[in-house]
């Protein structure tokens, strides 16, 4: 039998845009309000102070559904000692949303409860029906979303109550149909959370190798040396203005002379910079012409130059892959012939801290051309340097791919949550 869902081509009735084939023929979801099919209750008690390592009774919070939980909840990580009599627990397939929350986005957050007896804190509201309440998890954090948050109250702290949550139009298919739409979803989800772990696993691998192939404030000794530079001697104590060629300065033309502007020169900021998680930038939004160029006193940084934002905030890196201008609030290390620019990223990397503790100032920290040159770097050789940059290149290219992959898998989960479901704009 073929278990992937297939595109629907009936012209008539509420029906998703996408259906298993068991269900090709039959009835369309039928339309319901929430009350009608559904009973309310809130949760009870619960502050943070009531969680305890020791606790004998698992519990969830509010605040844990937009942290801790997805649309199926089967480990519960919180715990209480407050007697059972006090609490309010769950049933087997209760689904449970915030009454509260900080904005009307997020307060459509629903999570189904898979066994009874968690207790349930008193800012939630708990959905109990005969319903698949994985399915209605998930059917109210994707099309149900914006209907949910129109429903809730308020500015600072925005209010969902039981009273609005009956009134939810909603479309229901056949048990079997929701059973077969949970159990996909779900297997989806544990695809994700799989990559997920594993690319938090990586990343993991990566801290432990910087901390130990790199020297640490204080230290004399590697923690880890690659077994041909065992007898190389010590590294070698340098400023950071020996190892590079220069350290340029940028600069900004006038934002309201547009012939500075939208020409053929990239040119780099640092709020663009935290925007991206690429070791190297190809591209900038924003270009400016040579006459642009010109006015904010810059120059065109070489490739595989590493840049650095030195203010707000500072840290930031890039290495850049095609010539590009900066503004003020970064810095350009153009390395010299005996420096691996891939060695020079990773080294001041690892010591984000180290430098952000340099900068100076009232109103916001940077770091100065002058503190640059200064900043006290131990650098091996050459052969040494460009050794251990290959051995973290090769572990962060296969971060991305799993970074890649995961957010391939988010995206197909996004597609299918808006082709399981019937919406008022996908009746087809």
């Amino acid at each position: 039998m073929n278990n992937k869902p297939q595109m629907n081509t009936d012209k008539h009735g509420l029906v998703p845009k996408l259906r298993f084939p068991e269900f090709k023929d039959a009835e369309d979801w039928v339309e319901k309000k929430l009350g009608e099919v559904a009973d309310f209750s809130k949760g009870k008690g619960l502050s943070k102070s009531d969680i305890s390592e020791n606790g004998k009774t698992p519990c969830i919070r509010y605040g844990e559904l937009y942290t801790h939980y997805n649309e199926a909840i089967e480990i519960v990580y919180s715990y209480t000692n407050i007697p059972v009599i006090n609490l309010v627990l769950s049933k087997s397939n209760d689904v449970i949303i915030p009454s509260s929350g900080e904005t009307q986005e997020d307060i459509a957050t629903a999570s189904c409860i898979i066994n009874s007896g968690i207790a349930l804190g008193s800012d939630l509201n708990i959905i109990r029906s005969k319903m698949n309440g994985i399915f209605l998890s998930y059917y109210l954090n994707s099309v149900k979303k914006k209907s949910i948050a129109q429903l809730s109250q308020g500015i600072s702290v925005v209010h969902l109550y039981s009273s609005q949550l009956i009134n939810l139009e909603i479309n229901i298919p056949s048990l079997s149909e929701q059973q077969k739409i949970a159990d996909c979803l779900s297997s989806l989800d544990e695809v994700i959370t799989l990559h997920s772990q594993k690319l938090d696993t990586l990343k993991e691998h990566k801290k432990g190798l910087l901390q130990q192939l790199f020297l640490r404030e204080g230290e004399t000794v590697l923690k880890l040396r690659f077994p041909e530079f065992k007898d190389a001697g010590d590294w070698e104590e340098k400023k950071l203005g020996e190892v590079c060629e220069k350290i340029s300065q940028g600069g900004t033309p006038s934002t309201l002379n547009q012939n500075y502007w939208n020409g053929d020169i990239q040119w780099l900021t640092p709020a663009e910079m935290g925007r991206k998680v690429d070791r190297f930038i190809i591209s900038t939004n924003r270009k400016l012409t040579t006459e642009g160029l010109k006015n904010c006193s810059s120059e065109l940084l070489p490739i595989n130059s590493v840049i650095l934002s030195t203010r707000a905030p500072i840290g930031h890196l890039q290495i850049n892959k095609t010539e590009m201008a900066i503004n003020q609030g970064c810095k350009g290390l153009v390395p010299k012939e005996t420096t691996s620019y891939d060695f020079l990223y990773y080294y001041l990397f690892n010591n984000k801290n180290l430098l952000t503790d340099l900068g100076s100032g009232n109103t916001f920290k940077e770091l100065s051309s002058k503190a640059l040159k200064n900043f006290q770097v131990k650098f091996p050789s050459l052969p040494e340097q460009q050794k251990i940059a290959d051995c973290l290149s090769s572990l962060d290219e296969v971060i991305t791919l799993h970074t890649q992959k995961l957010d391939t898998l988010k995206e197909h989960k996004k597609g299918l949550l808006q082709q399981l479901f019937p919406t008022s704009e996908g009746i087809i």
